[in-house]
């Protein structure tokens, strides 16, 4: 095994470990634009807000109310190379109104 080897195997793993995060960072933004939408829906009608949110392991930041809508953050954590990132989501629905 040469010395250009042994340099470039860790390299390309760690390669690898980013790019494997980034996918589970993308995919984690899209169940929290989820979440949020939900949770929006359910405050909308008076219903509590945090299932969506505690059934991917986040947490609802705030919701705030208007005459006319109301707006859901949902914020959570992932993991990439050992470093939590931050996500967070806000989504608003017409309050009161029923699909």
């Amino acid at each position: 095994m040469t010395a250009e080897f042994a340099v470039a195997v860790p390299a390309v793993l760690l390669v690898l470990a980013a790019c494997l995060g980034g996918l589970r960072v993308g995919t984690e933004r899209l169940r929290v634009v989820d979440a949020a939408a939900q949770s929006a829906r359910l405050a909308s009608v008076g219903e509590p807000v945090g299932g969506p949110a505690d059934r991917i392991g986040g947490r609802v930041s705030g919701v705030q109310r208007s005459a006319e809508t109301v707006c859901v953050t949902v914020r959570s954590e992932v993991p990439l190379l050992g470093v939590p990132v931050p996500i967070a989501a806000t989504a608003c629905d017409l309050a009161g109104v029923l699909p």
